[in-house]
């Protein structure tokens, strides 16, 4: 039963259908599974109770000649970010441990109606706003290919339980990279859909206000084709949250690859990633060159400004926006990386001209991005300029500037996908980010498909 772990949701899905293993089965091995790996790791920070039950329920109805949908019976984490109806939802802050949310989020209700079986809830940063996944309700979360280092954040419960065979599918949220890094930091595959896709009702960090158009939800797995199921389940409009709109969803395997227009840079002038990132870019270049119409090193204009800009977007209004979430929850102790946020009180507030002058530019970046997709399909880069980082080194003010590989993305509000393409010479995976135009999720995901087939994407990690 132990390689059942392993398989694709889409396989494992078939299989319950078809009636070859049995939802229970399924469920049960997981919780095992997360008995043996997550005292090391600290992934999954709450188990649904009733998963069990809730899975002998599902096998009745497939007996019975009901099925509900493209998951029936399977088992799916969802970051505590998320409210799920009758189960603990913390958003990893003091204030909400014992919050039971009454809804379900947009995204976790549309998984139910597909048939999935929520097996639990993964750890994430405080309110989702670091880049490493420790918080002072649950503690730390660590990597499976090194308990030394970070799987990322704020989605690396999920990028870590998925990695280590506990999950087949996850739910994160992306605000500046944070289904990227954790999948490139624990070899996993993720995908952040474009700006307006995917509801954020029901998550910590929504929308409304000058930070609207950065945060967005996402699926995460070990595999491309589960990245294309879960996505296809959780798009579309929802009138909760006024960005969505009804759009197009292209099938990822109709993409042509023979027809595209790729490019690629391997360094974005803000920070130079290792020489395992660099190389780990150079071979999926070489590989796609055989296989595309054209391939170009090239790069959008101007992206070695973004950190600064992506900076003073995030702190435009002094904090307030997160001094109101705590407060609402009623936190009275917070996680040190937050604490920015209320040291800045009473100092000059940005003028009404630098504010329009901040916005000016922010446009002037979405601009210039659409017309760098004029040229090209696809645009392939690293996902951050390092590997896994020991725990802590996120924070440090230098190691800030990797991660604006992905933060561009959310300022400009283009889908990008990441998958495993290499290893680093400390055994830690290297993922490859794909970027494309605006509402074409497939084109991304047939080429991140492509490079998980020859690079082999997830490899099992070694706990």
């Amino acid at each position: 039963m132990d390689n059942l772990l392993y398989l694709s949701a889409v396989k494992i899905s078939s299989m319950i259908r078809s009636r070859k293993i049995t939802s229970r089965e399924i469920v049960n091995e997981q919780l095992g599974r997360i008995e043996k790996v997550n005292p090391r790791l600290n992934g999954i920070v709450k188990i649904n109770g009733r998963a069990l039950e809730q899975a002998e329920e599902y096998d009745d109805y497939l007996n019975k000649g009901k099925c509900l949908g493209p998951l029936h019976g399977v088992p799916v984490t969802i970051k505590d970010s998320f409210d799920t109806k009758d189960l603990t939802t913390t958003y990893g802050t003091l204030g909400r441990k014992d919050y039971i949310p009454g809804i379900d989020a947009a995204v976790v209700e549309k998984l139910k109606k597909a048939g999935a079986i929520i097996l639990g809830k993964t750890n994430t940063p405080e309110l989702t706003l670091i880049f490493e996944t420790d918080n002072l309700l649950y503690g730390k979360t660590n990597n499976p290919y090194d308990i030394c280092r970070t799987p990322g954040g704020s989605s690396g419960g999920e990028a870590a339980m998925i990695a280590s065979g506990v999950s087949y599918i996850g739910i994160g949220s992306d605000t500046g990279g944070s289904i990227r890094l954790p999948a490139h930091f624990c070899g996993i595959a993720g995908l952040k859909p474009t700006m307006g896709r995917v509801s954020r009702y029901g998550h910590i960090i929504s929308y409304g206000g000058i930070l609207d158009a950065l945060t967005q939800i996402g699926p995460m797995a070990r595999y491309v084709e589960d990245l294309a199921l879960a996505y296809n389940i959780i798009q579309g409009y929802d009138y909760r949250d006024p960005s969505t709109v009804d759009a197009e969803v292209k099938k990822f395997q109709d993409v042509d690859l023979s027809s595209l227009k790729v490019a690629y840079f391997e360094d974005n002038g803000i920070m130079t990633p290792t020489g395992d990132v660099v190389k780990t870019v150079r071979d999926v270049a070489a590989y796609i060159k055989g296989r595309v119409k054209v391939i170009e090193e090239d790069k959008p204009q101007d992206i070695d400004s973004i950190d600064k800009l992506y900076g003073k977007i995030f702190s435009a209004d002094g904090g307030k926006w997160i001094r109101e979430i705590i407060n609402k929850c009623k936190t009275y102790e917070i996680h040190s990386s937050l604490k920015w946020a209320f040291n800045c009180e009473g100092k000059p507030e940005m003028t009404v001209c630098e504010f329009a002058e901040l916005i000016k530019n922010w446009d002037e970046l979405k601009i210039s991005m659409e017309e760098f997709f004029n040229k090209y399909d696809v645009l392939i880069c690293p996902v951050n300029a390092k590997p896994a980082m020991k725990h802590g080194e996120t924070l440090s003010r230098e190691n800030r500037k990797a991660f604006s590989y992905t933060k561009i993305f959310n300022l400009t509000g283009n889908p990008s996908a990441v998958v495993r393409a290499g290893f680093s010479k400390e055994g830690l995976p290297i993922g490859v980010q794909i970027v494309s135009k605006k509402w074409r999720e497939d084109i991304c995901l047939k080429v991140a498909q492509d490079i998980e087939k020859n690079f082999g994407g997830w490899i099992k990690p070694n706990i």
